[in-house]
């Protein structure tokens, strides 16, 4: 059974979700038959990179969309043809996936550069897809720069990054290069639920909500959780993800920053106690906070940020965080956040998470 993230992987540059300025110049080049023998896809995890350069592949090769002209001004593959249906499987020879994370070596690139030397078997075009490509050592890059400078005209060579600052400039300008952003929740959102009832998947608007946040701007993260979580096969409510994740959801964190806005030390104190006995993870809680709270005090200081957090956050969320702006005292709150910022360095590596967030706290909420 395939898992989520492949049975839904995009099959048209129309399909993939937050990445309207790559999909359009891709969709536009490829509409006038023009292809650069280089590109570099970078950006966070789960945004789509990999599957941009798949669709790219499809693109090049597509038959259809070589010998129909009007098709061709679609800027998609047909997903029909032989050269399609071959890489969507997997069986293509003339597209060749490379991990440079555990292929890192000047061996692999010189294999690619005689590799790359040779017609395509059965493509019109050669591909060679290069993951996570700032893994190359020094060595690898210097033979790749090669490859770049002098590409033969049947091959097309994709880069994909998580870390784009990595990779040399002698590299990087010598291909098309295209910045993939994080999803916004609400586009995460939309997915999940065109998922769960593609797949008939029993769960509460809640916990699907916090699966969408959990994964912080990564679709990938997201629907392989929404995969781990619907193995429960039963209907499923904010605390199973809670249990499964070792996270809370956002009313808790709201919940505990109102006390932390309020001044409340006895009920701060209570409230975290009661979360550490549900067993869930306090460094997460605190990570939570922070960013709760350091978005409840930009609001107050730049009231135009709720356009921005209107793609992060739902609609509850943006309530509550605005209702907790209004409140807010500037100094306490910067205070409360750099106690919690040092908390967590040391929670992350205390035998007891608790003590730190709660000294962060008696120590910024005592009278």
């Amino acid at each position: 059974m395939l898992a989520i993230y492949r049975k839904y992987r995009p099959k048209t540059l129309g399909e993939l979700l937050g990445q309207e300025h790559v999909v359009e110049i891709l969709k536009n080049g490829a509409a006038q038959g023009k292809f650069a023998h280089a590109y570099l896809f970078y950006g966070p995890k789960g945004s789509g990179k990999t599957t941009a350069a798949r669709l790219l592949a499809k693109l090049a090769n597509c038959e259809t969309r070589q010998n129909d002209k009007t098709f061709r001004e679609k800027g998609e593959p047909c997903n029909k043809c032989s050269a399609c249906s071959q890489i969507d499987t997997g069986q293509a020879l003339d597209v060749v996936e490379i991990d440079a994370a555990s292929n890192r070596g000047i061996d692999e690139i010189r294999n690619l550069k005689e590799g790359i030397k040779l017609s395509p078997s059965f493509l019109h075009y050669k591909i060679f897809i290069i993951d996570e490509i700032h893994m190359l050592t020094r060595d690898a890059f210097n033979a790749l720069l090669k490859t770049l400078e002098e590409p033969p005209a049947h091959a097309i060579l994709i880069m994909a990054t998580t870390e784009y600052e990595k990779i040399p400039a002698t590299i990087s300008s010598r291909a098309q290069r295209f910045h993939f952003q994080k999803l916004s929740l609400i586009k995460i959102l939309e997915k999940l639920n065109r998922v769960i009832k593609e797949e008939k998947i029993k769960i509460s608007p809640e916990a699907l909500e916090l699966i969408a946040s959990l994964a912080e701007g990564s679709l990938r993260d997201a629907e392989s959780l929404l995969d781990q979580i619907a193995s429960l096969d039963q209907d499923i409510n904010i605390k199973d993800v809670e249990n499964i994740a070792g996270k809370i959801g956002h009313k808790k964190t709201s919940a505990m920053a109102e006390y932390l806005i309020k001044n409340n030390l006895p009920g701060a104190l209570n409230y975290l106690n009661e979360i550490d006995r549900g067993g869930s993870n306090l460094v997460e809680l605190n990570k939570d906070l922070i960013h709760y709270l350091r978005r409840a005090l930009t609001l107050k200081m730049n009231p135009q940020m709720e356009e921005l957090y209107k793609k992060e956050l739902i609609k509850d969320e943006l309530t509550a965080l605005k209702n907790h702006s209004v409140l807010i005292n500037d100094q306490k709150i910067i205070s409360i956040i750099k106690s919690l910022i040092r908390a967590y360095g040391e929670m992350r590596y205390s035998p007891f998470p608790i003590a730190p967030l709660e000294v962060a706290i008696i120590e910024n909420l005592k009278s």
